[in-house]
């Protein structure tokens, strides 16, 4: 295999050939069978929802992505409408694929999504098969890939029959545009009829991607995450640390420039005098056991049976090495 050979970016860590040659030695402590299956993830997953849309800068998505592969993070998690705007972060996926990692396809574990919002008219949202395929057609034309390693419903939709939506993943699979398939954010009953249809038709549930962490326990509580370990399926949380709760940041109420500050996807009204109180303790427990707030989040999610990877966001590399560090 040809390497391209040059020094990182500003901001990556620092001299040196991309990738480093080391980017494998930690792996027996950085990867996690997925289910029953073939695939290991590694314990922290690099997703794309935000940072690596066509508003931020691209010399800072490839110094982060840049990171990931040199410490093993091989899993890049995208969707369809991820950006902003929508179909920018895939759009970046493609220029990091021309730019870098093209000579290491085979190395990186890729994944899309499709099932919210994308483009207006009635075939742009949902999971009929009209929309799904177009989806991911599109995907592939900006990520500048032949295939996804792994392709996501991104959410249940209640209006089309499920086999409709089921067997376009199959056929997905059985047309090589996708190597294998999971869900996200679907409730327990119509996961379970997920997972019996995919198998009777031999294209296996891969894995299950739905919000866990400390302050969001509802696969937990709603039985996914028990059903998934049962049966042999993968789990990936997003939003591990809550858009920023679980970190340092809100430990003495709402900092100038944050995301609740501006009051946009985190509203001010979350941070109850309740919630304030129970994080100050959660970092007293994480500072007894050596950690930061965020490590102590991430490696509480780990610790549940079942769970493969965690999907962590990340605006600088130093969040990224951060996070990293604290899992292993």
């Amino acid at each position: 295999m040809s390497k391209a050979i040059y020094a990182p970016p500003s901001g990556g860590d620092g001299g040196g050939a991309f990738p480093s040659p080391h980017r494998y030695e930690q792996s027996g402590e950085l990867y996690v069978r997925c289910g029953r299956s073939g695939v290991l993830l590694p314990k922290l997953s690099l997703g794309f929802w935000h940072n690596f849309g066509g508003v931020d800068p691209y010399e800072r998505s490839r110094a982060i992505t840049h990171y990931a592969f040199d410490h093993g993070i091989v899993h890049f998690d995208l969707a369809n409408n991820y950006g902003p705007p929508y179909g920018s972060a895939e759009e970046t996926m493609g220029r990091l694929m021309d730019d870098d990692f093209r000579p290491y396809r085979d190395e990186l574990f890729i994944s899309s999504k499709a099932g919210y919002d994308m483009w207006p008219g009635p075939y742009g949202n949902w999971g009929s098969r009209k929309y799904l395929m177009a989806s991911l057609d599109q995907s592939l034309k900006r990520m500048h890939l032949d295939y996804v390693d792994l392709f996501y419903s991104h959410r249940y939709d209640p209006l089309t029959p499920i086999e409709e939506t089921l067997q376009t993943l199959v056929d997905i699979v059985r047309q090589g545009k996708a190597l294998y398939i999971g869900i996200s954010n679907w409730p327990v009953e119509e996961l379970k009829k997920a997972h019996a249809y995919l198998k009777e038709r031999d294209v296996p549930l891969l894995i299950y991607q739905a919000k866990l962490n400390m302050l969001n326990r509802e696969p937990m509580e709603q039985g996914q995450l028990a059903f998934c370990e049962q049966e042999g399926i993968g789990f990936i949380s997003f939003s591990p640390l809550a858009q920023g709760l679980l970190t340092n940041r809100y430990l003495n109420g709402i900092p100038e420039g944050s995301r609740m500050s501006r009051n946009t996807s985190l509203s001010q009204q979350t941070l109850t005098p309740e919630l304030l109180r129970q994080l100050q303790t959660w970092n007293e427990e994480a500072h007894q056991e050596g950690r930061t707030l965020a490590g102590y989040a991430l490696r509480w999610i780990l610790s549940q049976k079942g769970v493969t990877s965690v999907l962590v966001g990340a605006s600088s590399v130093e969040q990224l090495a951060t996070n990293l560090n604290e899992i292993l």
